[in-house]
C-alpha cells in the first residue's frame, strides 16, 4: 500500500497473454457469430502457425499466423493485437495483417459445391426459363 492507502502501483487486472481462438477470429470480423468461429475450429480448418487447431479454446497470441477458409477463398493473417470487444470494421481490421490478399489462385479449387450453386446471371435477365433450368441441373450433375 502507499501513502495514501491505495493499491501498490503496477497491480492493475492481469494483462491477457492470448486470447480464444474462436472469440479473436469473431472480434477480427471474419465470421459473423461466435458459433461459426467455433464450428470452423472444431471442423479442423484452422492451422496456427502451421499447426492445425481442434479446440476452440486455443490461445491465440500476437504474432501467430492463422490460416482458414473462408467462403470461397484461403485467408492468411497475422495476428497483431487482441481484441478487448467486436468494434468496428477499422477497429477490426487493426487486430491482423493479411499476408495473403484475395485473389483468384487464393481460392478453393472449381467443382465445390459453392461453385455450382452459384450459378452467374446478367442482371436483368428475369427468371430462368425452363430450358435455362434443365442446362443448370446437367452442369451440377453431369450423368
Amino acid at each position: 500500500m502507499n501513502e495514501a492507502g491505495g493499491q501498490q502501483e503496477g497491480l492493475g487486472p492481469p494483462i491477457p497473454t492470448g486470447l480464444r481462438a474462436d472469440k479473436w477470429l469473431w472480434h477480427a470480423r471474419f465470421f459473423k457469430s461466435r458459433s461459426l468461429a467455433t464450428q470452423l475450429c472444431q471442423a479442423g480448418k484452422l492451422r496456427l502457425s502451421g499447426l492445425g487447431v481442434v479446440k476452440p479454446h486455443h490461445k491465440v497470441k500476437p504474432g501467430d499466423v492463422l490460416t482458414f477458409p473462408q467462403a470461397r477463398h484461403i485467408r492468411v493473417v497475422k495476428v497483431l493485437a487482441l481484441g478487448a470487444r467486436r468494434g468496428p470494421a477499422s477497429e477490426a481490421q487493426a487486430l491482423y495483417e493479411d499476408l495473403k490478399p484475395q485473389t483468384p489462385e487464393s481460392r478453393l479449387p472449381a467443382g465445390t459445391p459453392d461453385a455450382l450453386a452459384a450459378a452467374r446471371r446478367d442482371p436483368g435477365a428475369g427468371r430462368p426459363t425452363k430450358r435455362d433450368r434443365r442446362a443448370l441441373d446437367r452442369l451440377r450433375d453431369p450423368e
